[in-house]
């Protein structure tokens, strides 16, 4: 029986942004792949007080056929305002196209480090 490779591929849709209020990553065409994972990693928080409860941002990702318009998927990361923090979320069966809108609170800023990680 011939086993067959899959493809990988890991995608940086967020390089040392800075986050606030309300930001969405750029699209990722990934029709491709079967499953795929969000990486969310903070570097850096402006604002609060600096304690790993002094508030989270939330990204829900969103999927499209077009690359265009965006319906929320229903999966959302929390993303805890704590640097060197680490967050993910998977999802499958999400068609052709890939993003993170995410809400940050008025009173931080995240410069964040955010990966697409995709197998087909």
């Amino acid at each position: 029986m011939a086993s067959l490779m899959r493809n990988a591929y890991t995608a940086v849709i967020a390089r040392g942004d800075a986050w606030q209020q309300s930001v969405q990553t750029e699209p990722y065409e990934a029709a491709w792949a079967g499953e795929a994972i969000f990486f969310v990693y903070v570097m850096e928080v402006a604002g609060g007080d600096g304690s790993a409860g002094s508030g989270s941002a939330v990204a829900r990702v969103q999927i499209s056929p077009d690359g265009l318009h965006w319906a929320d998927e229903g999966t959302e990361i929390k993303i805890a305002a704590k640097a060197e923090s680490l967050s993910f979320a998977r999802v499958t069966n999400f068609g052709g196209w890939l993003r993170l809108d995410v809400t940050v609170p008025a009173e931080l800023a995240i410069k964040v480090v955010a990966t697409l990680a995709l197998k087909g």
